[in-house]
């Protein structure tokens, strides 16, 4: 019996992608070989990387002056990229500091330019979304993350800047409807909502590229993988692969019914942690993410509990991933758009089982 996969990811992908994914491991578009052998340039697989990047500027809606790439890596080989292509040596980046992956990108970006930390939680140990901030005037940009993995927080609201936004959306792309182009560059990794591990997804607008004075490495310089429709070296075939499937199924879904089934998701389970005596949540009500559902045992549950014990008894279920980020404990349900209302539903009911035992 497969399992139920709360990790944050790598994540629970569509059973269709991963039907597909299988069958072209065998024998890709009937090439008589497999996927993991083709050239990244046969014909086959360059329709892929196009139709994959149309699919992103299909569902983004995106204007003409924007740019769609799949790069090597995870999302924080962006944290450096960003930097390095946007802000020059003299200039000043402002970040939201709003938990861990934000604030490794804003140490990154020291390296290249001045940064402004135009807001942060961290005193409160990430539990919320600052909702006053401070970005200066001249800032080459404003960079935040839009759904925080470790703590636990989501971005329902936008800052109103007069700079270009980068967003961090590793762990929310494609989870809700949203106007795309009020940003100036989205990165995503794509191993939570939009395929495996390996490979980055970068929507830019071009208007922000060739600013900076430094000279830029080739496989570092998004004019580059413009200019090689993001074929400059070999690309994560596989990966990519299972993106563009996964986009499909995206299309296919629809991203209106894909946010409403995460919102009604998140709630089931929210419901019953705010009705529970044992569990409790960790973030401000009005910044629980979506996607990273993180909650603890409340200061009323009885001390011989552990949260070993409650991980035992959800793998009981057949549940797995619930263990919070190692340096924050508690527990962590990570419920992407591939997550059914069936795996949230189990284990609303494992935890209301396990509080009854208690």
């Amino acid at each position: 019996m497969k399992k139920i996969n709360f990790y944050s990811g790598p994540a629970v992908l569509p059973e269709e992608v991963l039907l597909q994914g299988q069958e072209a491991i065998r024998d890709f578009a009937g090439m008589g070989l497999s996927i993991l052998e083709i050239s990244h340039r046969s014909k086959e697989f360059v329709r892929v990387m196009d139709e994959a990047r149309a699919l992103v500027k299909e569902l983004m809606q995106l204007k003409d002056n924007y740019e769609v790439l799949f790069l090597h890596g995870g999302a924080s080989s962006q944290f450096f990229m960003v930097p390095m292509n946007l802000l020059g040596d003299a200039e000043t980046a402002a970040y939201f500091e709003t938990g861990r992956w934000a604030h490794l990108a804003m140490e990154e970006a020291k390296n290249f330019g001045a940064v402004h930390v135009a807001c942060s939680s961290k005193n409160e140990n990430f539990t919320h979304i600052p909702k006053k901030y401070n970005v200066p005037a001249g800032a080459k940009y404003l960079h935040l993350t839009s759904n925080n993995t470790v703590y636990g927080s989501q971005f329902h609201w936008w800052p109103e800047v007069q700079c270009p936004v980068v967003a961090d959306m590793s762990s929310d792309i494609f989870s809700r409807q949203l106007d795309f182009n009020r940003f100036g560059l989205i990165y995503a990794g794509a191993q939570k909502n939009m395929g495996a591990a390996g490979v980055t997804m970068v929507v830019v607008n071009k208007e922000l590229l060739g600013n900076v004075k430094r000279k830029l490495p080739a496989m570092l310089d998004y004019r580059v993988h413009i200019e090689k429709q993001s074929m400059h070296n070999t690309p994560p075939v596989f990966p990519v692969y299972l993106s563009f499937l996964t986009l499909q199924w995206i299309k296919k879904q629809g991203l209106k019914k894909i946010e409403e089934r995460n919102i009604q998701k998140a709630k089931s389970l929210y419901d019953a942690i705010d009705a529970s005596y044992l569990f409790e949540g960790t973030v401000a009500k009005e910044d629980r993410s979506l996607m990273n559902v993180c909650f603890r045992f409340s200061k009323e549950a009885k001390k011989e509990l552990t949260e070993e014990k409650f991980v035992a008894f959800a793998a009981e279920h057949n549940i797995v991933g619930i263990k919070g980020y190692k340096t924050v404990g508690g527990f962590r349900a990570s419920i992407y758009n591939a997550m059914s209302e069936i795996g949230v539903d189990t284990l609303v009911e494992a935890m209301r089982d396990f509080e009854s035992r208690a």
